[in-house]
């Protein structure tokens, strides 16, 4: 059977680890031709080679997400391999070494860094890639990578992610609205992966993080999102990035907006902020 994404290409960010590259594959698995997108070049070089070696129709590019200049390399780049794009996921984002600690603690380069990557990643990837996929009017997606926390309702956690998150989700909202004035032909998701815990590197983010923007050399408080549940108190439970991908996938096809896998407790949380809205109310802290 013949998939309806044969043939189309689609560009990952953040595509040599965890969800990105498993969104990469995901594509190339449906015949599609896949840009993997990365920062990390040696990561980037095994990973792109390893899905080619399956078969697969996938060329690693390294880019940047938070130099506009590298952005639109990458979008100059992609097309010259496969011509018009009709899936980008801006997928890379980064966790800050945030957790136990409090918010006036956090320095500006921990911000800077952390909306940097998670918040001028996907404008600079919106800026770069929309105007050729409305232009060659073909139907097509923007997938944007957000969070339950801060994207729907936020943790005491993490103040940093949590606010990029938030922003990630409002971004997304207008860009929705925006393709319906201009009724173009593409259409804007938020991934929301879950719906538990996913399984990736996002807490050894610093080796990515620029020398000029590190302001200790301390470790981060967690190495794993295993050792993070545990030390929250939650469910030993977590979410693997393939899961992920095929619900990006599927959620695509549907057409839905909210790419949101079922959680009570999620569920739960956005209820209870909803409420606290209507009703004026001033929030609580939520149940771990």
């Amino acid at each position: 059977m013949t998939s309806d994404y044969q043939g189309k290409t689609a560009v990952v960010t953040g595509g040599a680890s965890g969800v990105g590259r498993c969104l990469c594959e995901r594509f190339a698995r449906e015949g599609m031709n896949v840009i993997m997108a990365d920062v990390e070049a040696d990561t980037l070089e095994t990973e792109a080679a390893a899905l080619r070696e399956m078969g697969l129709n996938v060329v690693g590019i390294r880019a940047d997400v938070t130099d506009p200049e590298s952005m639109d390399q990458l979008a100059e780049r992609s097309s010259a391999e496969f011509g018009n794009v009709h899936i980008l996921c801006n997928n890379a984002g980064v966790g800050i070494k945030e957790a136990q600690r409090r918010m006036w603690t956090l320095t500006p380069n921990d911000w800077t860094w952390g909306f940097n990557v998670n918040v001028m990643g996907i404008a600079n990837g919106v800026r770069a890639f929309v105007p050729a996929m409305l232009a060659h009017g073909e139907p097509g997606h923007v997938v944007n990578t957000s969070s339950g926390n801060g994207g729907l309702s936020s943790l005491p956690t993490t103040p940093i992610y949590a606010s990029t998150k938030a922003a990630v989700t409002s971004m997304t909202e207008v860009l929705h609205y925006q393709f319906l004035q201009e009724n173009a032909a593409l259409q804007a998701h938020l991934l929301f992966p879950g719906p538990h815990l996913v399984n990736t590197r996002i807490l050894s983010s610093m080796r990515n993080r620029p020398t000029e923007l590190r302001d200790d050399n301390e470790p981060a408080a967690y190495n794993s999102m295993a050792d993070l549940a545990k030390a929250s108190g939650l469910k030993l439970q977590l979410t693997e990035p393939e899961e992920v991908a095929e619900t990006c996938l599927q959620g695509i096809r549907d057409g839905q907006f909210w790419i949101l896998p079922a959680s009570e407790r999620q569920d739960n949380r956005v209820n209870n902020r909803t409420q606290d809205i209507l009703n004026r109310a001033n929030p609580q802290l939520p149940e771990e």
